[in-house]
Parts: C-alpha cells; structure tokens; sequence
C-alpha cells in the first residue's frame, strides 16, 4: 500500500487498516480504558477510515488512533453523495462527536480506490502545523474587579442525582443546558489570579483550574487529586476537588466560544466534558460536557472522563 509512505506515517503503525473501528469504538478502546485487551501498548496506533460531519459538508477521513493519541493523516475525497448518504442512513451522530463510522458502500469504494489503488489521486495527506499557543482570555485581574451582586454558595459534597433532580437543579440555579434549559443563563463573575493556571469566580467563591485533568477513569482520577495535594498542590494551594454538579454547571456558557465550548476563553479547550462529584439513580456517573452544552450520563462500563479542578476560597 503505497498510500501509507506518501502519507509518513510512522513505523509504529500497523500496516493495516483496522475496518471494524468506529469513532465510538475508540473511546472505549483508548481513552476510557474499556476495551485495553485490544491495545498491546502505549505506542501503538491503528488506522481507520471515518467521517466528520462537523461542517458543512460531511469529509471522509483517515484517523492514526492510539493510546492518548489521535490525528487525521489524510482527506479522503470520495463521491459526495456517497458520503452523504452515508450519514444520512445512519440517522444521529454519535454521543461526543458529529463522527460517523462509514457503510459498506463506502468499505468496497476504499478499497478499490484508495487502498488498493497502485495511486493516490483521491488521498489529500493533511500536513502537521505547528502548534499554536491556545488564547485564554481578557479577564480583569484579581484585586481589580469587585462583585457588587449576591454571592451564591453551591452545595460542595458528592451527592446522587436521579434524572429528574439533576434537572430541577438546573432550572433552580438557571444553568444554561441546551436541551433541559435552553434560556438559562447563570452569569459568573470571573477573575485573572495572574499565575497562569487558576481562575476564581467572585459569585462563587470557587477557584478553577484553567486547564484541568487528562481523560482518565474516576478511580485513577481520584488517586490524582491525592498526588497534587499530597505535594506542594496546584498553583500554591490545596484542597482541590471535583466540582459538584452545580459548581461545574455554573461554568456554562450560553454562546460557544472560539474554541468551540460553552465557556469562558479562560478555560483550556482540552477538557471538552468533566466527572462531577455525583452518581446517577439508578445508576451511572453524571458528567458536564461543555462541547454539546449539557450534563449528561454514561453508565460505569464508560467511565472514562476528563476533570477540571476546583476549591472554596476560604
């Protein structure tokens, strides 16, 4: 397959296309931890071909998927209504992503097309630019803003949630959720600590990491917490927690930002979707996701999630 040298992929690939992959398999397979049996190690990648339904026009791509390690290699310029109606059959897009996994119409057209073709007039190699530095913001500094409304206290200790209370818990405080409450608009009052890692909101009395905790299970996520308190903390001081569902609700914004999230600029776009300090009734881990605007569940067989740190200032 000529295709995998004109695209320098690395000689940690397999040199084999994985065609039962999906962008929903990978979350289980790489980043929540669910499926390692089908992982030999860290450094190894697989190929699959998927589609990004994320524009205008759904785009028919080649992923380099591993542990912690996801790149689209190349465009994939098959016929557009083949593509469409690849997504079109396939009704709603998966639970983080507007990514479809593609038919078998397409499966044949690759093969004999790109794949086993001896050119690669359909493949467009994406080139690796550099990386830019992520924009986090104007906010006022700390000491020169002050919050004249009412402060508002969240409950701060991990509680449970059935479907019903989370959501009365949202129109409560008024959170912004896409779905439960579309008109919500909570309102923070954000400052810039001048360290370059730690917000605080004035109505809250909460401190924030600006970026936050790589995906993890809750288990190991926990056991991170420990580490960074058990150290010298984070930003020069201790007690740092996950948020509750309120206190991560708060954060959410009613416009999507630049980087594509319902938050503040301030805030890293690294961690799309949190764990709250809260399990579901009957079941499950609550989550915030701030890239579809919305809390949501996910039973403990995907218990895979990132996390965004917070304390009470005392």
């Amino acid at each position: 397959m000529g295709m995998f040298k004109n695209l320098d992929i690395g000689n940690d690939t397999i040199k084999t296309i994985d065609w039962e992959m999906t962008p929903d398999m990978t979350f289980g397979t790489y980043e929540s931890w669910g499926g390692r049996e089908r992982v030999r190690n860290n450094s190894e990648r697989i190929l699959y071909f998927f589609i990004d339904n994320w524009g205008e026009v759904p785009k028919l791509c080649l992923m380099e998927r591993g542990v912690k390690h996801a790149k689209v290699v190349a465009e994939i310029e098959a016929p557009v209504d083949m593509v469409k109606e690849c997504v079109r059959s396939q009704g709603s897009s998966s639970f983080f992503e507007r990514s479809y996994a593609i038919d078998d119409a397409l499966k044949q057209w690759l093969k004999s097309n790109v794949v086993e073709a001896k050119d690669n007039a359909f493949v467009v190699p994406l080139k690796e630019s550099q990386a830019e530095q992520e924009y986090m913001g104007d906010l006022p500094k700390a000491g020169s803003s002050t919050f004249e409304g009412e402060q508002v206290v969240f409950p701060s200790e991990f509680d449970l949630f059935t479907d019903e209370e989370a959501e009365a818990v949202i129109k409560k405080w008024n959170f912004f959720d896409a779905e439960l409450n579309p008109e919500g608009d909570f309102g923070n009052h954000l400052v810039d600590n001048d360290d370059g890692l730690t917000v605080t909101d004035l109505r809250t009395g909460l401190m924030w990491q600006r970026g936050g905790l790589d995906i993890n299970s809750i288990r190991s996520m926990q056991r991170v917490i420990e580490q960074i308190d058990g150290k010298e903390g984070y930003g020069g001081h201790d007690k740092w927690r996950l948020p509750t569902l309120e206190e991560a609700m708060s954060l959410m914004e009613r416009e999507r930002n630049p980087k594509g999230l319902y938050l503040d600029n301030c805030f890293s776009k690294e961690q799309p979707f949190i764990f709250v300090a809260a399990k579901r009734k009957p079941g499950g881990y609550w989550f915030v996701d701030y890239k579809q605007g919305r809390s949501f569940w996910s039973s403990g067989t995907i218990p895979g999630g990132f996390g965004r740190l917070c304390r009470t200032i005392e």
